[in-house]
């Protein structure tokens, strides 16, 4: 077990010195270097010290406990950079490190008065009385703090298909995906050895080294593979500055302060179906939400607030409708008879053969490959 921590420490600082040649950072890959520095440190000294730790020095373990408190922070913040596209970090972000400075903090006073430290370990060889109310409170904070960061990264994703819909007509490369599965993953994993850990206190099974031996090699996976993925990812709404961004929250509210009257709206949708018609933008595989209203000359906000309201859909199924029909009309074209339905997808404005299938299903409640076979013989 020591040498796939080294082994996971050692990526972790590895992909550090990748990322801080980096070029230009943005926001979420500075949010990965301290990430990154974290892990890499805590999973080499872990490997070193864990078990000395734990029975020898209770406070020092209990320290060295805390800093699990920073694993869950660090997940939502660096999501929540990419989500929103933040390009700095407000004072109230670092609101979500002051559990683990508050525990810290009652260490070093017990640590200091004496007498104060008496019940304080992670192992109950070491404990001859209860724990300490606020120790107990501190390590309950600590068991909820990986769960609650999970569930709240799980919310942000919510957000992100919601931003996604609203201003892209496409989600390949830009859904983090990947991120999606480690948290999901992590997450069982982590709170499986939450259990665990709280069985042995509860029933004083196993032991605290026991509990952790487990979390830290599922942390080890983690570490190579958000290192490798984070080294990658590139900003999703780079081009979206927060004045054309759109988000999904309920339109009556969006649009609240909208100045674009109720006559301008249905002139404008009756420009827009014209010029989807003509121009047919939804060819464009990434066309976005700011650039088809760049090419109509309208305020992206305009442009969402008529798709939303007037056509009853967000922009993502609004353009993907048009490359259902265009796909389908090619299907019955003879002259598109040597393509294969991948090719006319692709002809169609679609960028991959998941997004058509999936898209082109929900559309019409049947695969391509059937859609095809049920309308042959109308060429």
């Amino acid at each position: 077990m020591k040498y796939i921590l080294l082994i996971a420490s050692f990526n972790a600082l590895f992909y550090l010195l990748l990322l801080i040649q980096k070029k230009s950072k943005a926001l979420h890959d500075r949010i990965l270097i301290y990430w990154l520095s974290y892990l890499g440190l805590y999973t080499g000294s872990y490997a070193f010290y864990s078990h000395y730790l734990f029975s020898e020095y209770p406070l020092l373990s209990s320290g060295f406990i805390s800093l699990l408190m920073l694993h869950g922070p660090f997940l939502y913040l660096y999501i929540s950079s990419l989500v929103f596209h933040k390009t700095r970090l407000r004072k109230r972000d670092l609101v979500h490190f002051a559990p683990f400075l508050l525990f810290n903090l009652y260490l070093l006073y017990a640590y200091i008065i004496p007498g104060a430290s008496v019940g304080i370990g992670l192992e109950h060889t070491v404990q001859k009385t209860g724990p300490p109310l606020f120790f107990a409170l501190f390590l309950i904070m600590t068991v909820l703090s990986g769960p609650t960061y999970f569930i709240l990264s799980l919310k942000l994703f919510k957000k992100l298909d919601s931003n996604i819909s609203e201003n892209f007509s496409y989600s390949e490369n830009i859904d983090l995906k990947w991120m999606r599965t480690l948290v999901l993953i992590f997450g069982v994993i982590w709170t499986v050895f939450i259990f665990t850990a709280s069985v042995y206190h509860i029933l004083k099974l196993f032991s605290i080294a026991f509990c952790t031996d487990g979390l830290f090699i599922s942390l080890s996976g983690f570490i190579i593979l958000v290192g490798y993925f984070g080294l990658k990812q590139k900003e999703i709404f780079i081009h979206f500055p927060a004045e054309k961004m759109n988000s999904g929250i309920e339109s009556q509210k969006k649009y609240a302060g909208s100045g674009l009257k109720e006559e301008d709206a249905k002139e404008y949708a009756d420009i827009l179906l014209s010029h989807i018609q003509s121009k047919k933008s939804y060819l464009n595989p990434t066309i976005t939400l700011s650039e088809l209203a760049e090419e109509m000359k309208i305020h992206p906000h305009y442009l969402s607030q008529i798709i939303n309201e007037i056509f009853k859909q967000n922009f993502f199924d609004f353009i993907n409708q048009y490359r259902v029909e265009d796909v389908k009309l090619k299907m019955l074209d003879p002259g598109y008879d040597k393509f294969s339905l991948l090719g006319i997808a692709f002809e169609c404005g679609f960028n991959s053969k998941s997004a058509f299938n999936r898209i082109f299903k929900k559309a019409t409640g049947i695969t391509p490959s059937q859609y095809k076979d049920l309308n042959s013989f109308k060429k």
